[in-house]
């Protein structure tokens, strides 16, 4: 029995276990212990490699265009270092630590009205983050606290409502969707990508802030991250297709609770317009810097795994 064959066993109730709880009606995983043998203990063995060379936290980055399975493969990891490497893995995500409603109302007011709406680099806030991963590194770690992000209220949850914890992590996977974007030039930003920034930020204030964000706080946040896996997708359009079914599904998943606000497909499709210039230099700048590669096909698989040398 392979080092692999070993692992699968011994994770297998676990993975399928949750791989079910992520399906819905009409849409199953399909290749299910393929992607796990032949890519993401791949992927796990290497980030063990990875963390037997670094005494300290591994602080991993995880980043792909929204729909893309971030939060999906960064769950499957977890199980995986957890359950057979039995290593203590913290996973954080960027969309937890957004500015509240009424920083960014603040925002809009001050800066530019498209800043209400969370998702691009400056509607986070660095800070907390910053002040997260500090007290990570404290030689005298006790515990601490992870925001967490309501989104169907748009806004933080109060304080009593974060995820506390207890143990110092011996790997740290932060997930979004930016993690590892770089600002761009000014000819590129003086060029519309879509009809949101022609009509709406006509004069560039948005996409300035958004990009000088990116250049500052964001690029220092960024150099934290010891190693960043990449999921790359086979084009913007078919992160479309796979964003409207993630809403699908969130509408499937919440038929049953109140208050829970879900968008229609053109809100989707609008939504996604201030995701798009940042994740289409992504597609070009990401494949060159990051340390892993997980390649997918338009049926929403991985069919590569690609290291960095």
């Amino acid at each position: 029995m392979n080092r692999f064959t070993h692992c699968f066993e011994k994770i297998k109730k676990d993975y399928f276990s949750f791989c079910k709880k992520e399906e819905i009606k009409g849409e199953k995983f399909h290749n299910k212990k393929k992607m796990l043998i032949s890519f993401l203990l791949t992927l796990s063995y290497w980030i063990i490699k990875r963390k037997k060379q670094n005494k300290k936290i591994l602080f991993l980055g995880l980043s792909g265009g929204q729909g893309s399975g971030k939060t999906t493969i960064t769950a499957i990891l977890k199980i995986i270092l957890t359950k057979y490497f039995k290593r203590k893995v913290c996973v954080i995500s960027v969309d937890d630590f957004y500015k509240t409603l009424k920083e960014r109302k603040r925002l809009s007011k001050t800066k530019h009205h498209l800043l209400k709406i969370r998702g691009v680099p400056g509607t986070h806030d660095i800070h907390l983050i910053f002040n997260f991963l500090k007290i990570l590194k404290k030689k005298r770690f006790t515990s601490t606290i992870i925001p967490k992000f309501d989104k169907s209220i748009d806004d933080r949850f109060i304080k009593s409502k974060w995820l506390k914890l207890n143990k110092k992590p011996d790997i740290v996977i932060l997930e979004g969707w930016c993690v590892g974007a770089k600002a761009q030039s000014y000819n590129l930003l003086k060029k519309h990508v879509n009809d949101l920034e022609k009509f709406e930020d006509p004069k560039l204030i948005w996409r300035k802030f958004v990009n000088q964000n990116l250049q500052q706080s964001y690029k220092k946040l960024f150099s934290e991250m010891d190693e960043i896996i990449y999921l790359k997708v086979p084009s913007f359009s078919m992160l479309k297709i796979w964003r409207i079914k993630q809403e699908k599904k969130l509408q499937y998943k919440s038929r049953f609770r109140k208050n829970v606000k879900t968008m229609s497909r053109s809100q989707v499709l609008r939504f996604m317009m201030f995701y798009q210039r940042v994740t289409l230099q992504m597609f070009k700048d990401m494949p060159k810097i990051a340390s892993v590669v997980l390649i997918l096909n338009k049926k929403h698989q991985i069919n590569k795994i690609r290291f960095k040398n």
